[in-house]
């Protein structure tokens, strides 16, 4: 079957973006729905909605999800549900998953989900994808129906491109797949009577080595890097998606973005209790005793062992945090020496308060424009 003749390639403008007020790079917004102890999932869930907007009317470019599994303090199990919450309480803004882990869901199932979301929010979807499961083996096992983890990580390209060809509706004839369609989806244009949006979900290959690197460059897909978990592997995997680098349809030039860790307050002090907060959170995950993100006064009391200090300040080291102004200049520091044509920012704390005056003191450092919330 022939690609029907209204497909249309995504359109670069809905993958880049232009910079606004003094940033040297677009702003965009990675949300984990953090779960700070004594607060609920739908706490967490409200303060998502809260900086969606928030992140609409500064300015920020994008806001995306990640999808994270079995953890009590990350309640972003399920990102198209969560986005298509987030779409009916904005208007503007790019919603997306940063990512859906591919292996452990069927394309079709992807495609019809983001297709969905396509038709609730045109022109405002992306669709980041990753190859890693998100969660622990056990986890992984449960939700792919299979021990062989492996095997789904080694057959991300094939999957990645079964899901394109549902996206775009261009399975070829003979094709086990050429009589099924994603719905909503390119066939419905193509039904008596049909008309069908011409946007499609761009999408993003999400990593944090060179193997989605080098995949991204190779397909001429914008990329996205997993910097706030592995800085140490930032610059080679961005020099590798370069020179990767093939023109396509999609883009006729690299573009990517990195994920920072970036934490401002009022004062230098207090993100620093913050961050031990969230180091400490991350050394129960590491350690393989995930639970709700911790106060910063719990922190503050925990005996950190040698080996979890060194851990903590290895960690914390990625961590741009400080005041408004200090992590200005963190960022621009770390944008200079990635060339990273987008900054997607999360800010991790126990408190939704403290995340949420983050991304304004970050807005303010930057002179982010306030921009009015259409009247409906």
């Amino acid at each position: 079957m022939a690609a029907p003749d209204h497909t249309t390639p995504t359109d670069p403008d809905e993958i880049r973006a232009e910079a606004k007020g003094t940033a040297p790079v677009p702003l965009s917004v990675l949300d984990l729905v953090t779960v700070g102890a004594g607060r609920t999932a739908s706490d967490a869930l409200r303060t998502s909605v809260t900086l969606s907007r928030l992140a609409e009317d500064r300015g920020f470019h994008r806001y995306w999800v990640a999808e994270h599994h079995s953890m009590p303090g990350v309640a972003s199990t399920s990102p198209a549900v969560i986005l298509a919450h987030l779409a009916a309480h904005t208007t503007r803004i790019r919603l997306g998953s940063g990512g859906v882990m591919l292996p452990n869901h069927a394309p079709l199932v992807i495609a019809e989900q983001f297709g969905t979301l396509e038709a609730m929010a045109p022109g405002r979807i992306d669709l980041g994808l990753g190859r890693a499961p998100g969660t622990d083996g056990p986890t992984a096992a449960a939700l792919r129906r299979t021990d062989r983890l492996n095997e789904g990580a080694d057959d991300f390209p094939q999957q990645l491109a079964e899901l394109t060809r549902f996206l775009d509706d261009d399975f070829p004839d003979g094709h086990p797949y050429a009589r099924i369609h994603a719905v909503p989806g390119p066939i419905q244009a193509t039904s008596p009577g049909g008309v069908q949006s011409p946007h499609r979900p761009p999408v993003w290959l999400l990593g944090s080595s060179g193997f989605s690197a080098r995949l991204a460059g190779v397909l001429g897909l914008p990329f996205a890097f997993a910097h706030h978990f592995s800085a140490q592997n930032t610059v080679p995997a961005l020099d590798l998606y370069r020179e990767s680098f093939q023109p396509s349809a999609v883009l006729d030039s690299p573009y990517a973005l990195i994920g920072v860790s970036a934490l401002a307050t009022d004062d230098e002090k207090e993100a620093r209790r913050q961050i031990m907060a969230a180091a400490l959170n991350m050394v129960r995950l590491r350690t393989g005793r995930p639970g709700l993100v911790p106060t910063p006064e719990e922190a503050e009391a925990y005996e950190f062992s040698p080996m979890e200090r060194e851990f903590v300040d290895s960690w914390n080291a990625n961590v741009i945090h400080g005041t408004a102004d200090e992590v200005r200049s963190g960022l621009d520091d770390l944008q200079k020496r990635t060339g990273a044509d987008e900054l997607m920012l999360t800010s991790n704390a126990h408190s939704g308060d403290v995340r949420l005056r983050s991304y304004e003191l970050i807005a303010d450092a930057y002179q982010l424009p306030t921009i009015g919330r259409p009247q409906v």
